[in-house]
């Protein structure tokens, strides 16, 4: 019989915090209505926290909910959930089941990545405009939107309570004027030169975190079937109304960013995070990393052609690295 290992000093430590689940659980889930069809494809991570502790500290793996069974969960609601179309409901509703079913869990966290699907638009027939496809589909983008929600029955499965942040990561951006950056710090180790006109891209990465939101216990105890009920007035700009929100978010963006005189990164992406917090009442917070995406004029002087000059500059180096990036939070007051 093999010997079992006995740590030295054991005394000197403890366990002072464990979470544990299921990352990439890739979901592709069709919502028949008729001949019209809808999709959705999620990336989702759901991990779990509560009293499970001997499983870590006495091998005692009779608190451990299988990371399997988590991921058949999952799939289990995104057949029958009525909320699989909308991640911020999805991750509520798969949360709320977990911490409901299981009387040991007080905690899940939800992650999900939701990557692009849109309908083919289509002539009907000759001199007609396109419509969109009732069950075709192409990916029109890389950028994913994304969710986290943890939900918490720490105070009692009666007293759920979600914080949910979602946003956009990876929307590619780049417009060719409006862009400057001067006057900034010079001094022995500074080599760039000052510009008023350049490329601005960057990969936007953006979360806007939800005011807490209440969770009522399940009316079916375990949360298989989940609905918050929350309607017009009551839900628009909650996480229930997430689709909404997210639009407005994704189109404030865009938006400043393509009209915005931009006087360096850091300004556009203060204006930026103002306009969602001030249209977004239940939001508490906006978060912005934008990296860099540099492009660099070819310089072309050995040949007597001006390609470095801003009204002149035509001809560009795109460089994925090194590059800056660029980060803040504004929060409501």
């Amino acid at each position: 019989m093999s010997k079992v290992y006995e740590p030295e000093g054991e005394g000197l430590s403890y366990l002072s915090h464990a979470r544990y689940g299921k990352d990439k659980v890739r979901v592709f889930r069709v919502v028949r209505d008729g001949p019209w069809h809808n999709v959705v494809e999620y990336n989702v991570t759901a991990l779990v926290e509560g009293e499970i502790e001997t499983s870590y500290t006495e091998a005692d793996n009779s608190v451990v909910v299988a990371t399997d069974s988590i991921k058949n969960i999952t799939y289990y609601l995104a057949k029958t959930s009525p909320h699989v179309l909308h991640p911020e409901r999805f991750a509520l509703h798969l949360g709320t089941h977990l911490v409901s079913k299981y009387a040991h869990l007080k905690k899940a966290f939800i992650t999900i990545e939701q990557l692009r699907w849109q309908r083919i638009p289509v002539a009907q027939g000759e001199g007609q405009d396109p419509k969109p496809h009732s069950h075709a589909f192409y990916r029109d983008g890389e950028d994913k939107r994304t969710v986290e929600a943890e939900i918490d029955a720490s105070a009692g499965k009666d007293q759920i309570v979600a914080r949910v942040t979602a946003g956009i990561k990876d929307l590619l951006v780049l417009k060719t004027t409006g862009s400057a950056f001067e006057s900034f710090v010079r001094d022995e180790y500074t080599t760039l030169v000052e510009v008023n006109d350049r490329i601005f891209s960057t990969a936007i990465d953006l979360q806007y975190r939800f005011a807490p939101l209440r969770i009522p216990r399940p009316e079916d105890g375990e949360g298989k079937v989940f609905d918050l009920k929350l309607e017009g007035e009551q839900a628009k700009g909650t996480p229930w109304d997430g689709d909404a929100v997210w639009e407005a978010a994704r189109g404030v963006t865009l938006e400043v960013f393509a009209l915005d005189e931009s006087a360096s990164v850091q300004a556009t992406l203060y204006k930026m995070a103002q306009r969602i917090v001030a249209e977004q009442p239940h939001v508490q917070s906006v978060s912005y990393n934008l990296p860099n995406k540099h492009y660099v004029p070819v310089d072309m002087k050995y040949i007597g052609i001006d390609n470095t000059s801003p009204p002149k500059a035509e001809v560009f180096v795109p460089l994925s690295a090194p590059s800056g990036l660029i980060s803040a939070t504004v929060s409501r007051k």
